[in-house]
């Protein structure tokens, strides 16, 4: 007996960091965390800047994972939203809870703080911008029509948190563009199922298909001020890029199934790869 219940527990204490790192929303955690992280390396800081970056951008966004899933833990069980851990009951009572997503989320907070104070005070103030715009959009903001806000705010003050200076207008209101597509486009496949949960930000309040336009054309409009904005003669690359965006976001209206999606994040790997490939000339 006492062997049988020692192996259970031993199999939670496993099972528990998996739990959590699901509840985190890993990819988009992941993606942001190596953008950033990627940004300051192509403006030229050092590597311990670097660093220093991506455990900020790391803390602050699983804070934001964590506070979301915690925030909305009855409302997605209610909806039976099986994609999320705490609401299909995967995180019972003796593994983990709504309360310890909860305090891990506000630990990873304590945690950003210092951190991105550490980048230097406007690079941190900028980062700690976007964290409450995460947070007050898991609070509040997403069911409301705002919820583009948090996400515009949040990726515009990336730039110039990562790379500790002040970006051209044209870098800060790409990366603002890059945010609502990335929005919109990451709600698409959860539209039926937020609608069902109350979650009533703008892409659900707009539907699906009106939802992909408006993500193609962000990601779009995204990659025309980066190739237009430094007002220079545009690379033949970039003037392809350019063209294959605006395909994008023409066919999206009409394009059926997963189409439309998968073209925006298609176009939004594009938009990444421009900013990275600015380097210092961004900064």
């Amino acid at each position: 007996m006492s062997s049988g219940m020692d192996a259970a527990a031993a199999g939670r204490w496993i099972r528990r960091p998996v739990l959590l790192l699901a509840a985190c929303h890993p990819a988009p955690a992941a993606a942001v965390t190596v953008f950033a992280a990627g940004l300051a390396a192509a403006a030229g800081r050092g590597r311990d800047a670097v660093l220093l970056t991506a455990a900020a951008t790391a803390a602050g966004q699983l804070s934001i994972g964590w506070s979301n899933d915690c925030i909305d833990s009855a409302r997605d069980a209610a909806a039976g939203r099986a994609d999320k851990p705490l609401a299909r009951g995967a995180l019972t009572p003796g593994a983990l809870t709504p309360r310890t997503v909860g305090t891990a989320a506000a630990a990873a907070l304590a945690v950003a703080v210092p951190l991105s104070l550490a980048c230097g005070t406007r690079a941190g103030a900028a980062h700690l911008t976007g964290v409450a715009a995460g947070w007050a959009y898991n609070l509040r903001l997403k069911r409301t029509a705002a919820s583009w806000l948090p996400y515009a705010v949040a990726f515009g003050a990336l730039p110039a948190f990562a790379t500790a200076d002040v970006p051209p207008w044209w870098v800060t209101g790409a990366a603002a563009l890059l945010g609502c597509g990335a929005h919109f486009a990451n709600v698409l496949p959860d539209i039926p199922a937020d609608r069902a949960a109350g979650v009533l930000g703008l892409p659900q309040r707009l539907g699906r298909r009106p939802s992909a336009a408006v993500a193609a054309a962000a990601t779009s409009a995204a990659t025309a001020v980066l190739v237009l904005g430094p007002g220079r003669p545009v690379p033949p690359v970039e003037g392809v890029a350019l063209a294959v965006a605006v395909a994008a976001a023409l066919l999206a209206p009409v394009a059926p199934g997963r189409i439309p999606f998968l073209a925006t994040i298609a176009v939004a790997g594009l938009d990444v790869a421009l900013l990275l490939a600015r380097g210092p000339a961004a900064t």
